[in-house]
């Protein structure tokens, strides 16, 4: 299976995000889908050739990182280019039955996201329970909640505000929240 990398030009010229920082993080995201195919490829053929060592592995290990690296980002930049639009009813009823309303919500998973440290803030529905929950992801592959569906992606690693906002993240969360494309969102939660 080859992975093609999606296009999404059509968020340049977002409001609070320079089209340096976009492209920038286009090409981090094309990098994640390249390397998840040449992962792929390398162990196809390592398995086929009965190569199944420590290298095989550690291979396999990082086919994780670079794989949710890809679908991370294609969660972000799908739920980017809102330009101001407001969350439906059925998000907002989902929220107000888990935090109480929107605002309570809002505020646990920006301040999740204000937290030190690189990675991601993924607001992740149970498809168990239908429960929804805010969660930190440190790194692509690790602590990603088993079956969890993500419904709203937010990536707080440097590369996506430090070129528009230095060191003010704060700044860098105002503008995503401004941007978050809330039909993509409320079509998440199914």
């Amino acid at each position: 299976m080859q992975y093609v990398a999606r296009n999404y030009d059509h968020l340049l010229g977002m409001e609070g995000f320079s089209d340096t920082l976009l492209k920038n993080h286009f090409t981090l995201y094309n990098g994640y889908v390249t390397n998840t195919n040449k992962a792929a490829e390398l162990l196809a053929g390592m398995l086929a050739e009965d190569r199944l060592g420590p290298e095989y592995a550690e291979l396999r290990r990082r086919f994780g990182w670079e794989w949710n690296g890809m679908r991370l980002h294609e969660y972000y930049f799908d739920n980017l280019g809102g330009a101001g639009s407001a969350p439906g009813t059925g998000f907002m009823a989902a929220v107000a039955a888990r935090w109480g309303g929107f605002e309570a919500w809002k505020k646990e998973f920006l301040a999740i996201g204000a937290m030190r440290g690189i990675g991601w803030v993924v607001l992740y529905k149970d498809p168990v329970t239908g429960d929804l929950f805010n969660a930190w992801i440190n790194e692509h592959d690790v602590g990603h909640p088993a079956g969890a569906t993500p419904v709203l992606v937010m990536d707080v690693f440097e590369h996506a505000f430090l070129t528009d906002y230095g060191l003010k993240r704060a700044d860098y969360l105002g503008a995503f929240w401004k941007n978050v494309r809330w039909a993509v969102v409320e079509s998440r939660i199914g």
